[in-house]
């Protein structure tokens, strides 16, 4: 490859990476509120957080430039009074891949904590556990297997992701310029072939490498999980 194709994949686990990062956490708090709290406004909030899973990508990356564009409703007063701009950089393109990656995070954490045995929760809090160290020492290693699924699966739509980010942060060399948004580069100019296809196998090559981590991770948490209850 050449450095420019070695700056291009470098960018993009970058970008993946930072999108998962940033994610996680509120992630997290989403799914631990769907799974497990009742309030008014559940079915609205449920389908907020799952709507960039049907939405045009593009849609997506169009609102958040009218929401954190430089002259957008967050976007200017983050600029002026913080000196923080996502729009057309490396920072805004993750925001944009974790928008799009959160409702495959949220989904498999919910999912993983829907199957948690509430007995084994009760059992600690009789035991004296307060409600938080119940949640970091019982419900936390036994929802492991989809937290390690929702964030390998978001980190794959993050290396994907291309409609919202080429609409948010546009398709600069060095700084926003992913792997899809490369390969179409290379599919706009004569004699481009040979590099969309290298980094398309690539990008194959990385998909696939985080799927067989995923499960491999996600066996190991199971099975460590079975270990304990033996």
């Amino acid at each position: 490859m050449s450095p420019e194709e070695w700056e291009v994949v470098r960018l993009s686990l970058k970008i993946a990476v930072w999108s998962v990062v940033g994610s996680l956490p509120l992630a997290l708090a989403a799914a631990a509120l769907l799974a497990r709290s009742r309030f008014f406004g559940k079915s609205v909030f449920d389908a907020v957080v799952h709507l960039p899973l049907v939405l045009p990508p593009v849609v997506v990356g169009y609102f958040l430039l009218l929401l954190l564009g430089r002259k957008g409703v967050l976007g200017a007063p983050l600029e002026e009074y913080f000196g923080i701009v996502f729009s057309f950089r490396w920072t805004g393109a993750a925001l944009a891949c974790a928008v799009m990656g959160f409702p495959l995070m949220v989904r498999a954490m919910r999912l993983s904590l829907e199957s948690v045995d509430r007995h084994l929760e009760a059992a600690a809090r009789t035991l004296g556990a307060t409600r938080a160290r119940v949640f970091v020492t019982v419900t936390l290693p036994l929802m492991m297997p989809g937290i390690i699924t929702g964030t390998v699966l978001s980190f794959a739509r993050s290396l994907g992701e291309f409609g919202a980010t080429i609409t948010f942060v546009s398709n600069i060399p060095g700084e926003t310029r992913t792997l899809p948004l490369a390969i179409y580069t290379y599919t706009q100019v004569p004699g481009g072939d040979e590099g969309a296809m290298r980094l398309s196998l690539i990008a194959v090559a990385l998909s696939l490498a985080a799927l067989v981590v995923s499960e491999v991770l996600s066996r190991r948490a199971t099975q460590r999980m079975r270990g304990s209850d033996d």
